[in-house]
């Protein structure tokens, strides 16, 4: 999964969280996202391409660090 924008990523399916880990070092948590979503963000060739185009427009999110 190499990404110039996405260093890690883990989803948390009981609360529908899920939380990338930048790059810069920066950590996010977006709000329920729904598996079917999380599922198609890990297949997804281009994590950073896809993350922007629907992960952050359509998602609330909280900065952890």
């Amino acid at each position: 999964m190499p990404s110039s924008v996405v260093n890690h990523y883990f989803y948390f399916p009981e609360t529908e969280i899920l939380r990338i880990i930048y790059q810069s070092g920066s950590i996010y948590d977006y709000l329920k996202v729904p598996q079917e979503i999380f599922e198609k963000f890990r297949a997804a060739k281009s994590k950073g391409q896809f993350l922007n185009a629907v992960i952050k427009r359509k998602f609330r999110f909280r900065k952890i660090s």
